[in-house]
């Protein structure tokens, strides 16, 4: 039962966030004004705003000029609703489990403005550094020690690679973003969480950029965001760290 309520609960998050996705690249109010359909910009009232059910009966379009909508507003809706479901399952109806949310929520957004703009917005990252530092304080597994240390690891490392390549190359390899949304992840997760994340955002980034290389024909000079990634490799820890730690050092 709770899980539902929580299921419930996040996909209506989810609309707010496909706003956010939408909204902040272009600097715009997220709260004002009131949706609109893109195509005849008239605003969508609130019986065809229902997350999900009123994707599937109005079948994707418009009610008023047909257009259609993206596939992308449900299946964010949905999988925000899945992600609060299963913290609620993995932390039971607690404060860590809010704070994670809010976590899971930002990576979302982060991720999918990240794909569409190769920006990860400061409006999200900035603060919640200190947010997860703050929320270390409170009654969670994770201490102030190690949110602080995890801050730290995940800003630094980054920051290091990054001036470790423009010196060497002379060039660009890694956006300001990265940096700030890792040491962001290291404040929720702290530094092994970090690691495990780095580790995760490196191999899945290299399957699949050889992947799009393939496809594309592309040579290794694609450029492909590099935050989707990271959010991946820091719900896997989230969810599975851990395990996956235990295992590691298990087999050591």
């Amino acid at each position: 039962m709770v899980e539902t309520l929580a299921f419930i609960f996040g996909i209506c998050i989810g609309s707010f966030l496909n706003v956010c996705i939408f909204r902040l690249p272009e600097g715009r109010s997220i709260v004002h004004p009131a949706s609109a359909c893109m195509a005849c910009a008239r605003p969508i009232r609130w019986y065809d705003n229902i997350p999900v059910l009123s994707y599937i009966l109005l079948r994707g379009r418009c009610r008023r000029c047909g257009s259609r909508f993206s596939v992308r507003y449900p299946l964010v809706e949905l999988m925000t609703g899945l992600l609060a479901a299963a913290l609620c399952r993995r932390f039971g109806c607690s404060f860590e489990a809010g704070v994670y949310f809010v976590f899971a929520a930002a990576l979302t957004v982060v991720t999918f403005i990240d794909i569409d703009h190769r920006i990860i917005p400061d409006i999200i990252t900035l603060p919640g550094i200190p947010l997860g530092l703050a929320a270390a304080f409170g009654p969670t597994q994770l201490g102030w020690p190690d949110a602080l240390f995890g801050i730290l690891c995940g800003g630094g490392s980054l920051l290091a690679v990054a001036w470790l390549y423009r010196l060497m190359t002379g060039k660009e390899g890694m956006g300001g973003g990265d940096i700030k949304l890792l040491a962001m992840i290291g404040a929720f997760v702290g530094w092994k969480g970090v690691l495990l994340t780095i580790f995760t955002a490196s191999a899945v980034g290299t399957f699949t950029g050889l992947l799009l290389m393939v496809r594309q024909k592309k040579n290794m000079k694609l450029a492909i965001p590099f935050g989707p990634f990271l959010a991946i490799g820091a719900m896997l820890h989230l969810f599975f760290g851990e395990a996956i730690i235990a295992w590691y050092l298990g087999g050591m």
